[in-house]
């Protein structure tokens, strides 16, 4: 979301951006009680608002999608962090395996790590991924979908549809969020979607996230602690968090110096 996607609005829309962005998800009767308008006063707000990016309307109300960092505003953040983590997760992969990376600047890392002409096949929904891929000579499938275009990913129905068709060995997935109540999450609902998939999808799944995102809740869950089989990260989260991952079953391992 542009800062300048937020100027057009008046007042009311202001204050029903934050409702929703607080509540994640709000009906049309809600908003009517709320701000003492009419329903199409608030169907015209809805539509201003779905222009943001943030809102994406739904049959008789509104869901709050999130506000995601571009992915060249992320890309200096953290990188030697990000790419310890990258090369510790390629280290996992197999010759003759078919694998699926997701979107984000450090499942990239995992592709930077790849030799060229590694014995197999990777499926991605990310641009950066296929654009990295495509001079190591690693065949590369695309999910195709809607550009999502502050990540750069592919998502929606399409690329739904395309990876639930398909078997993958492991997965690996970046979360923007993970804590014990609230597990694995991610600011956008269409990107959280292509994850359960992935997940549904792997015999093992691997959650790459550096420990600044330790304790953070964002929108939208995408699995439970005991949803994924490891995680990787560059440092170890605090105590409670710990004694939580190992009592869902999954494996925290950090990765080493580069």
């Amino acid at each position: 979301m542009k800062p300048s996607a937020t100027q057009g609005l008046n007042a009311r829309q202001q204050q029903m951006l934050e409702h929703l962005s607080r509540e994640g998800e709000l009906r049309i009767a809600t908003l009517k009680e709320a701000y003492h308008v009419t329903e199409m006063t608030i169907r015209r707000d809805l539509e201003k608002l779905e222009e943001t990016g943030a809102v994406r309307r739904t049959f008789g109300g509104a869901i709050f999608i999130g506000k995601d960092i571009a992915l060249q505003e992320r890309a200096g953040i953290l990188m030697e962090e990000k790419a310890r983590i990258g090369r510790y997760a390629a280290s996992f992969i197999r010759s003759g395996e078919s694998v699926f990376i997701d979107g984000g600047t450090t499942t990239l890392q995992v592709a930077k790590f790849l030799p060229t002409g590694m014995n197999i096949t990777v499926v991605t929904n990310a641009l950066n991924v296929a654009t990295e891929l495509s001079v190591k000579q690693i065949p590369v499938l695309m999910t195709g979908g809607m550009l999502l275009e502050a990540t750069n990913s592919l998502v929606g129905p399409i690329a739904a549809q395309n990876l639930g068709s398909m078997a993958f060995d492991r997965v690996f997935l970046g979360a923007t969020g993970l804590s014990m109540e609230h597990g694995f999450s991610n600011s956008n609902l269409y990107e959280a979607e292509i994850k359960q998939i992935a997940i549904r999808q792997a015999s093992e799944c691997n959650i790459l996230l550096d420990h600044s995102k330790f304790g953070n809740r964002m929108l939208v869950s995408f699995a439970g602690l005991s949803g994924v089989d490891r995680i990787i990260t560059d440092q170890q989260p605090d105590e409670k968090l710990q004694l939580a991952c190992a009592e869902s079953g999954v494996l925290l391992e950090v990765a080493g110096e580069l």
